[in-house]
């Protein structure tokens, strides 16, 4: 049987409206995790731009070579993976974190 014209792909069950306190705690726990991102995405712009920064600072890493491939390009090939693995899998982690511990108490 065709799906309906117009249908959501997903049936989507609306849990109606929230009560306050859950909208409250939704609101903290999302700024929390928007805070985390901010912090994951900067240091992900310090690798990308800094890393071209450092090798045109350190030209010798050309001569350096691992394989006989020169270092440098090593270094942009195949440095930044594992790192961008790394920061999503950290960030994943601390975002689960958040949600599953709820809104930290500030003192007042």
């Amino acid at each position: 049987m065709p799906w309906p014209v117009g249908a959501p792909a997903i049936p989507v069950h609306d849990p109606g409206p929230l009560p306050a306190a859950a909208v409250e705690r939704a609101r903290i726990v999302h700024r929390r995790q928007l805070r985390l991102a901010l912090g994951v995405l900067a240091a992900l712009a310090a690798l990308l731009i800094g890393l071209p920064i450092l090798l045109a600072a350190a030209p010798g890493l050309d001569e350096v070579r691992l394989a006989g491939i020169p270092l440098s390009w090593l270094a942009v090939a195949v440095l930044p993976y594992p790192v961008l693995a790394l920061l999503a899998r950290g960030q994943l982690r601390r975002a689960e974190r958040v949600e599953r511990d709820g809104p930290a108490e500030r003192p007042g």
